[in-house]
């Protein structure tokens, strides 16, 4: 038996860490830290698997602070260095974790410990200050840390990390799925090789066990599973449930607007998908604060986010972006619009709620053909969903509702073209993807029934897309009455403006002016363009087998003088001195030509 006792840990914690501990509420350890906050602390490399929810945060905050006090204990510790790194796959969970160590930085002991933030979305300048003031310990996702330790000569971030103590890599295998693989080889070239490092993860992979060979020494494996017959907190309920394609969005509208008070995440398909509803949503809500979130949001995420998390009766809408390791224990609701591109991304999804022990619920709605997929998600991520049927009779809707609420979508569209072109490619978006699936033998782009699906989005007209068949314009329902597209205008004046001159030069022309100016190539008859393509290849061909010949293997490259590396290096100081205004433009062009 795991002793959970905080006070019992060993090697003992001290007083700082524990006085924070208790001011957090956190009157025992969770499993995942009993078993890895004292490996650490014995200079253990672990490698731990848990739950969403479970407390991993902990696990590797407590024995860093830990490792710091000790380090400073034996000789004070020097503002030029930084003694542990915590790797992060989004700017979101990094905030999250910066704020965690935060609290514990605010107890008088651990004052003296600096800490920085490292992440993308605003400028690299920002970051070389932070280091440059002093930062023991850093918080950073994978590409801002590359871009200071290979592109920042001059910060020597890589000599201030030669006395690391303590490396995290938390969401591994989120890490590798956004395709840092190659980031983090790189990252881990320039830290020593005489560390610790923690990687955590909800889920193992082969990609992850390569990870695990690559930076770690002997690791410790650490799993700790609730239950053996789940994969998602015990406080969890998840429920599915059978709707027709052309209702999905009337059932979700009924369903929320049934909740009185919530608090809930709304996980989307695609970006553009977060953008039309959350255009169209709050027309249907207008009792309930709607935020919206995805990964093109470089500015505003941060901001957005922290709305939520103070706001009471909210919706979150939001992509895959938000299923890793966001913490927010108001969560009660998670509701998907369908199931995620990967099996695994379910678990992380509806591990947003029922944090730290607290309950909660996720829904899935499914479409008769993908009804399947609740014993394959069984079988294969341990998540048992449930029939929301059997607890609810919420799923009877009228054809009045049905008809008032595709009249307002359709009023929506004709007012701003703007709300048009977002419905337009938030329903392409998901046509697309759906396609890429990665359990596509069950869920299928070939049984969908898209001319109901672009129904439920409430769109004016079917998108042109090569997916489109005759059966799927059948099923379309759009507006009663003919509608003149070009007449329908945008909201935003400027656009609208620019909108009228290009309709002007199309009736004039015939062709829509685009701002490519695109080379116009007169067309070819097919059988020319076949004939002109065969002898491309033969002549391709003869060259082949000319070098071939000659015993060569195509050209050899110029070797760069040393004269014309001075001279580049010469116009690209140029163009920095520009770009600072220390020059004028007429000294720039003046001194640019004298080079040339």
């Amino acid at each position: 038996m795991v002793n959970k006792d905080w006070i019992k840990v060993t090697p003992a914690l001290s007083k700082p860490v524990l006085r924070c501990i208790h001011k957090q509420g956190f009157k025992t350890m969770t499993p995942i830290q009993a078993a890895v906050i004292p490996l650490i602390l014995s200079c253990k490399d672990v490698v731990a698997e848990a739950v969403t929810g479970s407390g991993k945060t902990l696990a590797f905050v407590v024995p860093m602070l830990e490792m710091l006090l000790k380090k400073g204990k034996e000789s004070p510790l020097r503002k030029d260095f930084v003694y542990s790194v915590v790797i992060s796959p989004t700017r979101e969970l990094a905030t999250q974790i910066f704020q965690v160590i935060e609290l514990f930085l605010k107890e008088p002991e651990l004052s003296h410990i600096t800490l920085a933030l490292l992440v993308g979305g605003r400028p690299i300048d920002v970051d070389v200050e932070s280091i440059s003031k002093g930062a023991q310990l850093v918080v950073c996702t994978p590409g801002r840390l590359e871009d200071l330790l290979s592109e920042r000569k001059q910060l020597n971030l890589a000599g201030r990390l030669k006395e690391l103590e303590f490396l995290v890599l938390d969401e591994a295998d989120r890490l590798l799925d956004l395709g840092f693989s190659a980031t983090l080889t790189t990252i881990l070239q320039y830290l020593p090789r005489q560390r610790r490092t923690g990687l955590f993860s909800a889920t193992q992979t082969k990609e992850l066990q390569d990870l695990v060979r690559a930076g770690l020494r002997n690791p410790v494996l650490i799993s700790v599973k609730e239950k053996s017959t789940i994969s998602t907190p015990l406080a969890l309920e998840n429920f599915y449930v059978i709707v027709e394609p052309q209702d999905k969005f009337l059932f979700l509208l009924n369903f929320i607007r049934n909740r009185k008070t919530m608090k809930g995440l709304f996980f989307l398909p695609t970006c553009a998908c977060v953008d039309y509803w959350a255009d169209v949503l709050p027309l249907f809500i207008p009792d309930m604060k709607m935020f919206a979130i995805h990964g093109k949001m470089k500015q505003k995420r941060h901001k957005i986010l922290e709305q939520f998390r103070e706001a009471d009766n909210t919706i979150l809408l939001c992509t895959d972006l938000l299923a890793r390791g966001l913490d927010i224990p108001e969560v009660e609701w998670v509701v998907q619009w369908e199931p995620p591109t990967s099996p695994a991304a379910l678990v992380h999804r509806v591990g947003r709620t029922a944090r730290g022990g607290a309950k909660g619920f996720s829904l899935l709605p499914l479409l008769p053909t993908e009804d399947s997929y609740v014993p394959f998600i069984k079988t294969n991520q341990k998540v048992e969903l449930k029939d929301w049927r059997k607890s609810t009779d919420e799923i009877k809707i009228s054809q009045k509702l049905r008809d008032k609420v595709l009249t307002i979508l359709h009023e929506q569209q004709k007012k701003d073209r703007g709300i048009l072109d977002k419905g337009q490619r938030a329903f392409v978006s998901h046509v697309q993807a759906y396609s890429k699936h990665e359990c596509n033998l069950l869920l299928q782009l070939k049984e969908l029934p898209l001319g109901h699906i672009a129904t439920s989005y409430g769109l004016l007209k079917l998108p042109l897309m090569p997916e489109i068949k005759d059966e799927h314009k059948k099923q379309f329902i759009g507006p009663i009455e003919e509608i003149d597209f070009n007449s329908i205008p945008y909201k935003d004046k400027q656009k609208e403006t620019s909108r009228l001159q290009k309709l002007e030069e199309y009736k004039k022309t015939g062709i829509w002016p685009s701002k490519k100016k695109k080379k116009m190539v007169q067309s070819q008859p097919w059988q020319q363009a076949k004939q002109n393509k065969e002898e491309r290849k033969e002549r391709k061909k003869k060259r082949r087998e000319a070098q071939k010949a000659e015993g060569k293997r195509g050209k050899k490259r110029r070797a760069v003088t040393q004269e014309e590396i001075d001279e580049l290096a010469a116009d690209v100081a140029l163009i920095k001195k520009l770009k600072k205004r220390k020059i004028t433009k007429e000294q720039f062009d003046d001194a640019f030509d004298v080079n040339k």
